[in-house]
């Protein structure tokens, strides 16, 4: 342990106990990886977050409670302040990574040291476990542009869980973006286009979609002007030469995504359109209409996994009085 880099792993909660965030921390603690740091950061929780976390009797873990709620993104950037290790994971408290996530990261940041970030593949699943789809990360060995493209082809996805991040540059980007909604992928892109990135292919880690996540409450104005900020900035990253290609092709890809949180918004099908006249007054692109109907399908499959599970509940809290 002595010669491994001391890699902190930072779980911000809140109202969790109930919930995800034992197997979070389950996950983070049972590691193959030894020499970790892993901070719980309690936004002030009114659950049993503090018995949750002593239950764990891991001398690696310590446990912060803010007096009072400071905010998602404040208890978040709190956590990177407070990164002790060379590395550093945000592991938000309802994701989770594979056992040996970090030790496959660390292999490979040897052999690029000065790497700002390590990134794997990702897979999403619903609120109880259950897989909805893979992202791949098939981008290894492409350069800045040529990345960014990449994603937009959906070969690779930025998500936290995934993203092992070297400490020192994460601390000095923060999370910022202007509503707060793409934050990760603000400071990823920052981070890789000044340091370097090493990919590695293999799905190492699980992102959680659910209602109750933070970002599925937003206003969809918000996300229209948080993706602008994206594109200004990779425009802005992008060598002069490819630029113009890459804001085409990132207006396209935004005006996608935005009209796909549209469609998810919960609510009436007018508060949907209405949501999708904003992603059209904002991106200035038409939808696409069949990947709409493709990405709709989709969800509907996810929401009925959900219906299904609630049904299965309510009869077994029937069947137990």
């Amino acid at each position: 342990m002595a010669t491994e880099p001391l890699v902190t792993i930072a779980i911000p909660t809140f109202n969790r106990a109930d919930a995800y965030l034992p197997a979070t921390l389950a996950a983070a603690s049972r590691q193959s990886y030894a020499n970790l740091d892993i901070l719980v950061a309690d936004n002030a929780s009114a659950d049993d977050t503090q018995r949750v976390v002593s239950s764990f009797r891991d001398s690696r873990i310590r446990y912060h409670r803010h007096p009072s709620n400071v905010g998602a993104v404040a208890n978040w950037n709190f956590c990177i302040e407070q990164g002790r290790g060379k590395y550093f994971l945000m592991l938000m408290d309802d994701d989770l990574v594979d056992q040996d996530f970090v030790e496959a990261c660390i292999k490979r940041a040897a052999e690029k040291p000065e790497a700002g970030l390590i990134r794997t593949g990702t897979r999403v699943i619903d609120g109880h476990g259950n897989l909805i789809h893979i992202s791949p990360n098939h981008v290894d060995g492409l350069d800045f542009s040529d990345f960014l493209l990449a994603w937009m082809d959906g070969h690779t996805a930025p998500y936290l869980c995934s993203t092992l991040f070297r400490t020192e540059p994460l601390q000095r980007v923060g999370l910022h973006s202007k509503h707060y909604l793409w934050n990760d992928l603000v400071a990823e892109l920052r981070i890789a286009a000044e340091h370097g990135r090493i990919d590695i292919p293999d799905v190492k880690a699980s992102f959680r979609v659910h209602q109750n996540e933070l970002t599925s409450r937003a206003a969809i104005k918000n996300w229209c002007e948080d993706s602008h900020q994206v594109l200004d900035l990779m425009y802005e990253l992008t060598p002069p030469e490819r630029r113009d290609a890459i804001r085409e092709r990132g207006l396209d890809f935004m005006a996608m995504f935005n009209y796909r949180i549209a469609l998810r918004l919960h609510g009436s099908w007018a508060d949907r359109a209405r949501a999708c006249v904003e992603v059209h007054r904002a991106m200035q692109r038409r939808p696409q209409v069949k990947r709409l109907l493709l990405e709709l399908a989709k969800h509907s499959r996810a929401m009925n996994s959900l219906r299904s599970w609630r049904y299965r509940s309510h009869l077994a809290n029937a069947s137990t009085g």
